[in-house]
């Protein structure tokens, strides 16, 4: 430790440490531009500049090391006199435009310009104009005179999101922050950029112009899409969400988020949201009251079971409903005396588990990993903010390896950070590849594999790697959840963890992924997983926040299984499912109702509504207790979603009961080649929400998947 005084005030700090980060140790503010604690020194703003005894001039104070015995002044007329001289540099070229500059109210230059501007300027020339640059549908760069060159957005990219996508071009008053080659900004975390931007040089594309930061309510929320449990603030104007920015918190999501995490709210006007239920009669969709939409459900259930047996009516859950959601939904299905539910859409296997699959590590921990291997993943596209944390990892040495198929690795960037060994292969040869893998591990150990390998040159790097180091993780991607060998991956993965002492765990697909299986929307033994319910072999059918032709393995061939239904009730904020459905039932989103959700690494996680539901919407909670009181079903008087909750969980905490968990499997080893690819939803297909917020849709990566399915198609 070095101690050093700091006006005045002994502080003790890391050896190491800069006088910055000194001051945020003591307390003590130093005004700051290009700063910022996520990513390197770039010490180019010189807004910081502080007075040091002895030392010629004043000095930045991010940049400068501290030593023992350093007095340091940050507020005395030496530090105030540079940093109100570095200020008006700064303000020489900058527009007078902050009456409509998006980043009013909420602009760092605005409000250090308070304390260290000037009343007046002495520069009469003629400022400055940098040309607007189109960098695509999410961050608007209109107004780059507004640019400070604090290059923020430059490390953002190089350092958090893995792809200098915009760099400074020419020097001195010439010099821009632009994209190469006109080409634009594609980032799936590029989002983040308009954030971390001290002015209003980036800024939100969807947003622009659409409020004042002063006339927005600020709510918290949790993520709904992929399974990391991202923060959030949602900010509200009207009872209508205007804008999403990240809620800080180093445990889960630091201070990034995700851009569907940030742009998805879109969709929540979208014209396709259902605001009232409504009934097909004669072929024709026609509003009815709640009433009346809830009695021809209850009256349609009772009179199926009555002709057809309880085990001919089953539900299909989203991952992306709320805990409560899912268990009321599985408390329904089993309350009618039918153990159909299920919300596996897109598995191709459906192996019984005694536990709850899960991360088997927590999410902080992927930064600082020494060794991983991912197995079945787009990393990058599936799960951003886990990627960025394994990019952490690699920047400070980790090896990272992967067994993936050539289309998630072929493209320019495709993890966005280095992969030291990797097996490139269709998804009928990983189980083979894991095998291999376990070969040279069990080579080098001298003892028995667990299956049939041939340990090539590749897999041994794979096997020296994972027994080199000591925090080592194997994580399974989405398509290896969704494998027709699911199992066999993961028994696998579990020996070859077990004897080079990496953790074992499954990245989850969906925000409720782990929340699903705590809440039992599983069959057990006799009852119908996803795949046979799909395949037409039920006489009733609810569908829970969920589309199968975009949702589940089976794709565009779900419509002609529930078209065989005698009765299919979709329950979505969203007019979806109508050409198979005879109900729909509008539901509340994320944004509209309480709930909780339960993140890969078993953080449970709970919310409530940030707006008012839209039209006749009400929470799927709700909605699911009125439908099982009609149905006279016991056990369904719950007041709140506390108190749903409440059953689910027992006794109060904040993550799933450790003993709940594991990823343990006891079915064979499988390697046969044999099977379908898995059902991956590509980034901006993931989720209802997703699919329809119009920004994400013009993204790079959306236009890709579309000509992709076009020419699959």
């Amino acid at each position: 430790m070095v101690e050093i005084q700091l006006d005045g005030q002994k502080v003790e700090v890391l050896e190491g440490s800069t006088v910055m980060h000194a001051a945020e140790k003591a307390g003590t503010y130093i005004p700051h531009f290009c700063y910022h604690k996520k990513l390197s020194i770039a010490a180019n703003c010189r807004m910081c500049l502080v007075d040091i005894e002895k030392a010629p001039k004043p000095m930045p104070a991010c940049a400068t090391p501290v030593t023992q015995g350093m007095i340091v002044h940050t507020k005395n007329d030496k530090a105030i006199k540079a940093q109100k001289g570095v200020m008006e540099f700064l303000l020489i070229n900058h527009p007078l435009d902050c009456p409509i500059c998006d980043q009013g109210g909420e602009c760092q230059l605005q409000d250090l310009a308070v304390g260290y501007g000037g009343s007046g300027s002495r520069y009469e020339e003629e400022k400055r104009v940098v040309f607007h640059k189109d960098v695509g549908p999410l961050i608007s760069m209109e107004e780059m005179s507004r640019c400070i060159h604090c290059t923020r957005c430059v490390r953002f990219g190089q350092e958090v999101a893995g792809v200098m996508e915009l760099g400074m071009s020419h020097r001195g008053e010439h010099a821009e922050i632009e994209t190469f080659v006109g080409m634009s900004v594609d980032s799936e975390l590029s989002g983040n950029m308009i954030d971390i931007c001290p002015v209003g040089a980036l800024t939100s594309k969807p947003f622009r112009y659409s409020a004042r930061t002063w006339e927005l309510s600020r709510r918290k929320s949790v993520s709904p899409h992929d399974s990391t449990g991202t923060n959030l603030i949602v900010q509200v104007k009207a009872n209508k969400v205007m804008r999403v920015v990240p809620l800080e918190n180093e445990d889960v999501n630091e201070c990034w988020i995700a851009d569907r995490d940030r742009f998805s709210y879109e969709a929540l006007g979208s014209d396709e949201r259902l605001q009232t239920p409504m009934l097909k009669q004669g072929g024709e969709w026609k509003a009815v009251d709640w009433q009346t939409a809830l009695e021809y459900v209850a009256n349609g259930l009772k009179q199926i079971k009555a002709d057809h047996g309880a085990a001919s009516i089953g539900t299909l859950a989203s991952p992306h409903s709320t805990l409560e959601e899912l268990s009321l939904a599985a408390s329904l299905m089993r309350g009618l005396g039918s153990d159909n539910i299920d919300y596996r859409l897109r598995n191709a296997q459906f192996s019984p588990s005694t536990s709850i699959r899960w991360l088997g590590t927590s999410i902080a921990s992927l930064s600082q990993l020494q060794r991983v291997l991912v197995v079945g993943s787009s990393l990058r596209k599936d799960h951003p903010l886990f990627a960025q944390r394994i990019r952490q990892s690699a920047r400070k040495g980790c090896a990272v390896n992967a067994i993936s198929s050539v289309a998630e690795m072929s493209a320019p960037d495709a993890w966005a950070m280095p992969v030291t060994n990797s097996v490139l292969a269709e998804p009928g040869a990983w189980a083979q590849a894991l095998a291999d893998v376990a070969a040279a591990v069990a080579a080098d150990k001298g003892i028995a594999a667990p299956a049939a390998g041939q340990a090539g040159d590749v897999a041994k790097a794979i096997a020296k790697s994972l027994m080199g180091g000591e925090r080592k993780a194997i994580l399974l991607g989405n398509a290896a959840a969704h494998h027709v060998h699911a199992s066999s991956l993961l028994g696998l993965a579990n020996w070859i963890g077990e004897q080079t002492g990496a953790s074992v765990g499954y990245l989850g697909e969906a925000a409720n992924t782990v929340g699903a299986q705590l809440a039992g929307a599983m069959p057990a033994d006799k009852g119908l997983n996803a795949g046979q319910m799909l395949a037409g072999k039920l006489k009733a059918v609810i569908l829970l926040n969920n589309e199968p032709e975009f949702d589940s393995a089976a794709g565009a061939a779900a419509a002609a299984g529930l078209n065989a239904a005698q009765m299919v009730v979709t329950l979505s904020p969203f007019k979806s499912n109508m050409a198979f459905s005879d109900v729909l039932l509008p539901i509340a989103p994320f944004t509209e109702t309480s709930g909780t959700f339960v993140s890969a690494e078993g953080r449970v996680q709970s919310f409530h509504a940030v707006v008012k539901p839209l039209g006749e919407t009400r929470p799927a909670w709700k909605v699911l207790r009125v439908l099982a009181n009609l149905l006279d079903l016991p056990g369904f008087d719950f007041e709140s979603s506390q108190d749903v909750l409440k059953q689910v969980r027992g006794a109060d905490a904040s993550h799933v009961p450790a003993d709940r968990l594991g990823n343990a499997t006891d079915a064979a080893i499988e390697l046969s080649t044999a099977g379908a690819t898995p059902c991956v939803a590509s980034i901006y297909q993931l989720d209802g929400l997703v699919r329809r917020a119009t920004s994400l849709q013009l993204t790079a990566d959306a236009r890709q998947a579309a000509a992709a399915e076009g020419v699959s198609a």
